[in-house]
């Protein structure tokens, strides 16, 4: 079924073209059923806000197509970018689970495809459901791993320039492997970027100039390429 945002929306979770080992993509046809009968499909543009913080949790937020920016903004109206969320992932099951207001604001960076699910509909489905009470524990802990990743980083790494390196690799990790290195596509802004690892747009750019003079990267348009990962990686300190 077409959407107007030039998405076509997948109903089904078993007949998912892009089903994979993420949280709701792998589990049994009876769940997968079970799922289906709960949830509701939708087709956002980019720019949608699906949820802010502090605002008492409705449901879940499964994202099926697109990327999603996940943010904090202070009193001050500084704004720190937590993650960029990936097809399959869920967004708001901390909150759910808890009880607790939603911790970030979820915004749409592109047309994306996202099944909500009830939050008492869902509580249920876990109850009934047991290999997805654990494939939930399992997200959970993973996100709190993340969590504590992004504070190492963050927290320990001294220089913007380590700070952008370990971005860059990080990104790297679903880039294209090619006979000139890897290539990723760089979708977000510098100011994003700062917003990811707690600096400014400036200082992004003129740290980004910098790799480029230094033949750690290439960049083209929206098309980021690292020569030579090891170089990197020993310049980030990993």
């Amino acid at each position: 079924m077409h959407s107007p945002y030039g998405l076509e929306l997948t109903r089904t979770c078993e007949q998912c073209p892009q089903k994979g080992e993420n949280f709701f993509c792998n589990l049994s046809k009876s769940t997968c059923k079970a799922l289906d009968s709960i949830k509701f499909t939708s087709g956002y543009p980019k720019g949608a806000v699906l949820f802010v913080e502090e605002e008492m949790p409705r449901g879940i937020f499964v994202l099926c197509k697109g990327r999603v920016k996940l943010s904090m903004t202070s009193s001050e109206g500084k704004t720190v970018i937590l993650r960029i969320v990936q097809p399959g992932e869920v967004l708001g099951l901390h909150a759910v689970v808890s009880a607790r207001p939603y911790q970030a604001s979820a915004e749409t960076l592109e047309p994306c495809q996202v099944n909500f699910i009830r939050r008492d509909d869902f509580l249920r489905f876990l109850s009934e459901h047991a290999e997805a009470s654990l494939r939930a524990a399992q997200h959970l802990s993973g996100r709190y791993q993340a969590a504590c990743e992004q504070i190492r980083s963050l927290g320990l790494t001294h220089s913007a320039s380590e700070k952008l390196a370990r971005f860059l690799l990080e990104s790297s990790l679903k880039g294209q492997e090619t006979k000139l290195g890897v290539r990723v596509r760089l979708t977000m802004t510098h100011e994003e970027i700062g917003q990811v690892i707690g600096t400014s747009r400036e200082t992004v750019t003129r740290t980004l100039s910098d790799f480029k003079s230094k033949h750690l990267v290439a960049v083209n348009g929206s098309t980021l390429l690292i020569p030579n990962k090891s170089a990197l990686e020993t310049f980030a300190g990993a």
